[in-house]
């Protein structure tokens, strides 16, 4: 059986993937992402892109920042995705009196054994929810840096590793809030994507509205996945092919943001990895083995805006929104999409 790429080259499935991929573990991994994303929508109403992100970071084994005005919904989503897994769940609210080992835990002694024991903090979990991550301190912040790209924290000279899967949502407010401290350029780039919510409609804040006055529904959702499965998936996205014009595409994107006039350094070649592993992700939530360029162009502001430096006098963030994004869309303008054929 062949696919085409969209790129004009077409794909074995059988033989694309060394360990015998099969179209019916595609379709079986597609459909246990896509109730995911339904099981989240059930609370999340009228938010299906940004509900897709979030899922997209996720099975890309990436970590996912989502910012806006307090009240937005942003905490919400993110507990809405912690529920809908199985396994462990901590969540720690960002404050300015949070220190680093109120993450990672401590070693404390132990009179009965006469030494010094380690307590493990919320950081070993599953998922972890930090609401709010921008009100604690760059301290604070710091305890997560290892944790987020090495999947382990480091106490008294020990290193322990975390659970596995391991998934950071955090949440944040407009920088120009009272009470926060930006986020340093090494803590965003931890982060796989970065989106705003903002307003929905009238009609579906009504529903929204009747649903919180007679409870709070994200309490009754149910997991439906299990870590083992999370795992599965995520191996599934890394199966998932690319073809070479569509990596020579994300590559001209990179190189776009280095030279445009508003940026003083530009997205990363991590950066860029992850654009990839997001795209691998989209492909599929869609039921597809491979990737197009349409997966890439439709994702790269999302995980390429929020790691730009910007050049001085470049516009600051807006409520829910991130400047960066914008010059991703500029960049994408210049950039030739490749065509099938």
């Amino acid at each position: 059986m062949t696919f085409d790429t969209g790129v004009g080259r077409d794909v074995l499935a059988d033989d694309a993937f060394p360990d015998g991929y099969a179209l019916e573990s595609r379709l079986l991994a597609s459909g246990m992402a896509a109730k995911l994303v339904a099981n989240v929508e059930n609370v999340v109403r009228g938010r299906r892109a940004a509900v897709e992100i979030v899922a997209i970071g996720l099975l890309s084994g990436g970590h996912v920042l989502i910012q806006d005005i307090p009240g937005s919904g942003k905490t919400t989503l993110a507990h809405a995705f912690a529920r809908s897994l199985g396994g462990k769940f901590r969540r720690v609210q960002g404050t300015a009196d949070l220190l680093p080992s109120d993450i990672t835990g401590s070693s404390l002694w132990d009179p009965a054994h006469q030494e010094f024991r380690f307590v493990p903090g919320p950081v070993f979990t599953n998922v972890l929810l930090v609401d709010e991550l921008n009100r604690a301190t760059p301290r604070a912040q710091s305890a997560l840096l290892e944790a987020m790209d090495e999947r382990a924290v480091t106490v008294d000279g020990v290193r322990h590793e975390l659970p596995d899967p391991f998934f950071v949502v955090a949440t944040q407010n407009p920088i120009d809030q009272y009470g926060t401290f930006p986020l340093p350029e090494s803590q965003l780039d931890r982060f796989a994507v970065c989106l705003g919510l903002g307003f929905n409609d009238l009609a579906t804040e009504r529903r929204v509205m009747r649903d919180q006055l007679v409870r709070p529904t994200v309490g009754d959702l149910k997991p439906v996945l299990t870590p083992e499965e999370l795992r599965w998936l995520q191996l599934e996205v890394r199966r998932t092919f690319i073809a070479d014009p569509v990596l020579d595409f994300a590559l001209a994107i990179l190189a776009g943001t280095r030279r445009h006039p508003s940026v003083a350094v530009g997205a990363s070649s991590r950066a860029g990895l992850s654009l990839l592993r997001c795209a691998q992700a989209r492909a599929l939530l869609a039921g597809r083995n491979y990737v197009i360029p349409d997966d890439v162009k439709v994702l790269a502001p999302t995980v390429l805006g929020h790691r730009l430096v910007l050049a001085a006098g470049a516009r600051s963030a807006e409520q829910g929104r991130n400047p960066g994004a914008d010059v991703v869309h500029q960049v994408l303008a210049d950039v030739r999409v490749p065509l099938p054929g």
